[in-house]
């Protein structure tokens, strides 16, 4: 399931995020810190050292705004999320294609996290940068996303993907990994639209014995396949 969450971060947050990003200094590595044996070869890009200070302080700052955003929730039915990281390209850079390791160890706690699913979360404006697009690429073919300052995309962690080449300007993303209570993508996105429908449901006051029913089918279903 490819999916936007719109508003994850305020304008206020972005610019504040951004503005500590920038005055970042020495805390800007090169990305092939963190690159694995695949990706090497293709990342060009920095990133902030994720052991520094500030990477700690955003990144709380994008933990408490998931914590609250309801459409993430029910579609990431998160079990564990791994602390995010924030990258920057400028003109020339890129990544080229590529799949995100399945398992990734948290430096300094020792957890290890599955990486069901892939998140990007857009912290330039489209019009402050061209080229960059995130595609992701599935059965259907190649999705180019690119998002207003705010906005994440939530996708499959066994999505093959890549990060277009800057040709002007700067982008500024956060990006980070989740461990489902759900592993299975299919499974994720049935209950996904089962939980917006009972929602709909809700909010039109439809039949409650009906509503009833479904609520307790979504739940034995995630009592089923979800692992804790």
């Amino acid at each position: 399931m490819l999916l936007q969450i719109p508003n994850v971060l305020s304008a206020d947050q972005v610019r504040w995020v951004r503005a500590k990003l920038d005055a970042a200094g020495d805390a800007w590595v090169d990305g092939l810190a963190t690159a694995g044996y695949q990706g090497a070869p293709v990342k060009q890009n920095q990133q902030i050292d994720e052991r520094s200070p500030i990477a700690h302080e955003l990144g709380d700052v994008v933990l408490g705004a998931l914590e609250r955003h309801p459409r993430f929730i029910s579609a990431a039915l998160p079990n564990k999320v791994y602390a995010p990281m924030f990258n920057r390209y400028g003109e020339g850079m890129h990544f080229g294609n590529h799949v995100d390791g399945a398992i990734r160890l948290q430096p300094g706690s020792g957890m290890r996290i599955r990486t069901d699913i892939s998140a990007t979360l857009f912290l330039a404006s489209p019009d402050e940068y061209d080229g960059g697009e995130l595609v992701i690429e599935d059965q259907y073919g190649a999705h180019a996303v690119k998002l207003a300052a705010g906005d994440m995309a939530l996708y499959p962690a066994t999505s093959l993907h890549r990060v277009n080449p800057i040709t002007r300007g700067v982008r500024v993303g956060c990006f980070f990994w989740v461990q489902s209570l759900v592993r299975d993508d299919t499974q994720r996105t049935l209950l996904f639209d089962m939980d917006n429908a009972i929602q709909r449901l809700n909010s039109t006051d439809a039949d409650e014995t009906a509503r009833r029913t479904l609520v307790g089918c979504y739940h034995n279903l995630l009592r089923i396949w979800s692992e804790t």
